[in-house]
């Protein structure tokens, strides 16, 4: 669409051009357009393209391309986002609790532990208060433990890590000053070496990110390589792929509860089928972008 704006009307003018077949009523199309955007879609019907993988594309689509088809597409990564983050939520509590337990009864005479300069590193106590910020503390926890206990800078850690996101809290842990607490943490999780359980729930948070930004998920490749585990075989040794970061999750997840592990992997198989039957393009981008295997 180039640099200059269109109208809806152009918009839908354009798509003909370019061959795709408006297969919902006109009124419905300009209805999706002006809900999800033309700029939004095109990631989806990107992979209709016939030369889709070429910098000076024309951006003809492949024959019979239906609009209904980009709109599956676009509905699939939706639900797959909310199925994801409805799991790694679960494994957000369940890390936190355990973060907030062990390292406030191994340092119970330090109830911040969390810029304690015996416990934490000098980097991370040195950023802290770009978290612990004023927007942050008008969290109405937070605001009541100051109001009642007004000489506290900053209140205890299991008041101020409850509100942390996913990734803050991961990097009190890797700011661990103490092997044994580290080690002690990941070890519930079924991962002795402490580096990797770091790069495994970085995945994590790394999805969860995704999830929450509402990013393109059957596109999503993880930046860098996830470390292997003697559990799984990721599909044809890709570590980056949209499968191998829900085998890591799932994998997490299996730790907390058998059967929320269980749970997930029928959801997602379920989810794909649902969608593979409709159309052999999107069959093949489960097949071969996100790579799905499900639970073989």
């Amino acid at each position: 669409m180039g640099r200059i704006a269109t109208s809806i009307t152009q918009q839908i003018e354009k798509l003909e051009e370019r061959g795709m077949v408006l297969d919902m009523p006109l009124d419905k199309i300009k209805e999706v357009l002006l809900d999800i955007g033309y700029y939004r879609l095109g990631f989806y019907w990107h992979p209709f393209e016939i030369d889709n993988e070429s910098d000076d594309r024309i951006h003809r689509f492949q024959p019979e391309t239906k609009f209904s088809t980009i709109l599956d597409l676009y509905y699939l990564d939706v639900d797959l986002r909310h199925l994801l983050i409805k799991f790694i939520n679960r494994i957000e509590v369940n890390y936190r609790t355990k973060l907030i337990y062990y390292a406030s009864n191994k340092y119970k005479n330090s109830p911040t532990w969390f810029v304690d300069p015996k416990v934490i590193t000098k980097n991370f106590i040195d950023d802290f208060d770009k978290y612990y910020n004023d927007d942050f503390k008008k969290t109405k926890v937070i605001a009541k433990h100051h109001k009642k206990n007004i000489n506290d800078k900053y209140a205890p850690a299991w008041k101020t890590l409850e509100y942390f996101t996913f990734g803050t809290n991961l990097k009190i842990y890797k700011s661990f000053l103490d092997s044994d607490i580290k080690e002690r943490i990941s070890e519930i999780y079924n991962v002795k070496d402490t580096s990797k359980f770091i790069k495994l729930m970085e995945t994590i948070v790394f999805v969860r990110n995704y999830c929450a930004h509402s990013g393109v998920m059957f596109d999503l490749r993880n930046t860098y390589g996830i470390p292997k585990l003697p559990f799984y075989e990721f599909n044809n040794n890709d570590r980056h792929c949209l499968d191998s970061c829900m085998k890591i999750i799932n994998f997490i997840l299996y730790q907390i509860s058998e059967n929320r592990s269980q749970e997930m992997m029928k959801s997602l198989e379920q989810l794909f089928l649902k969608y593979a039957d409709k159309n052999a393009v999107i069959k093949d981008i489960i097949d071969n972008k996100i790579r799905f295997v499900g639970s073989k």
